[in-house]
């Protein structure tokens, strides 16, 4: 992830909801935050009224902590209403973390796109293994052979609670890109991006010009776009270049943007086409430092100025590749494979002066 401000992002908002509490946003539209480890602090979710109670819009990560928080919001935030209704924008721990607990508690439905609710359950049953196929993915981005064992330990550990994939709803209610949904006597339109994960899903509302954007579109940080092992050879970056493209022509720039880190905030458009440079500058920065053959490992330097912790090297790795698939793609880079079987890239050199220059 890249942090970045700019100037022209406006934020009605100086500082998250204290934890326990909510903050109105809208008429019947509440905003809370839970707690997350490390530099991202706390994740945003939001609550919808309705007539016969709320939906809620993501659940935060697993563990005692964030669930002994909704049970205070129970008490003390639902002015007496259930909880109708479980939205979960995708499928990323710190978003569905607490989905069993509220489905569970109020006997409500989830409601999450198919891409998202079958990879959760694909890494849910996994446990985050990836045997041969881990060893081989990353053995090819030059990793050493106990990387995998290395993952393994500090996802475990201390530092990372509730980032393991959590137990998932046994059923679910699927969203489709284009669906209408009634939420609190208002249309909600489900948005569908892609990149940062399988199907993420947004709700647009005209009425109220709000867009609750999960990971899909943030004002500060970029969203890791990554490839993995269970997919080697997939072309995310495309999907996320792609999907900011759409919401370009579907989001006005007077919408309040409702992310799911970082502070809610006005320009929209600013930040979209923000992060379609970001991106663009980035290929061409990988494509000029493969003029010699590089490996995935060695081109982390090019994206990231920064000491990597070693929890963010998986993330920053995987996102290098996902880099090196859309230039690959798109005829700029070729892949080889060294004597240590190995993937290296080299620059085709097609044009690359002129848009170096440019």
């Amino acid at each position: 992830m890249t942090e970045h401000r700019n100037p022209e992002i406006r934020y009605p908002f100086d500082r998250e909801p204290e934890p326990g509490c909510t903050r109105v946003v809208a008429p019947g539209l509440r905003w809370l935050a839970m707690p997350m480890p490390g530099s991202l602090s706390f994740i945003n979710l939001y609550l919808i009224e309705d007539a016969q109670g709320w939906w809620a819009v993501d659940t935060g990560l697993a563990g005692a902590r964030t669930e002994a928080l909704w049970q205070k919001i129970f008490a003390t935030e639902l002015d007496g209403k259930p909880i109708i209704g479980v939205i979960c924008t995708h499928m990323h721990p710190d978003h569905i973390g607490q989905a069993v607990m509220l489905t569970d508690h109020w006997r409500c439905p989830l409601y999450m796109t198919a891409g998202e609710y079958y990879q959760a359950r694909a890494f849910a049953n996994s446990n985050g293994k990836s045997g041969w196929l881990g060893q081989q993915f990353y053995s090819r981005a030059g990793m050493p052979a106990d990387y995998l064992d290395q993952l393994a330990k500090m996802w475990s550990g201390p530092k990372n609670p509730g980032m393991s994939m959590p137990a998932i709803v046994p059923g679910f209610e699927r969203l489709r890109e284009g669906q209408v949904l009634q939420l609190g006597g208002h249309t909600w339109q489900i948005i569908v991006g892609s990149g940062h994960s399988p199907e993420h899903a947004c709700l647009y509302c005209a009425h109220h010009k709000i867009l609750i954007s999960g990971d899909q579109v943030l004002p500060i940080i970029t969203s890791n776009v990554s490839v993995h092992p269970n997919e080697p050879n997939a072309n995310p970056l495309k999907d996320w270049m792609a999907s900011h493209e759409r919401f370009l022509r579907l989001i006005p720039n007077d919408t309040l943007v409702l992310p799911a880190h970082n502070l809610p905030f006005y320009g929209v458009q600013t930040r979209l086409r923000e992060l379609i440079r970001h991106h663009e500058d980035r290929l061409l920065a990988i494509e000029a430092a493969c003029r010699e053959p590089q490996i995935a490992k060695d081109l982390l330097p090019v994206l990231f100025t920064r000491t990597l912790e070693p929890g963010q090297m998986m993330m920053a790795l995987g996102e290098a590749i996902a880099h090196i698939h859309l230039l690959m793609a798109e005829g700029r880079l070729q892949r080889s494979v060294d004597a240590q079987g190995r993937y290296r890239f080299q620059t085709t050199g097609l044009s690359l002066e002129r848009r170096a220059h440019s």
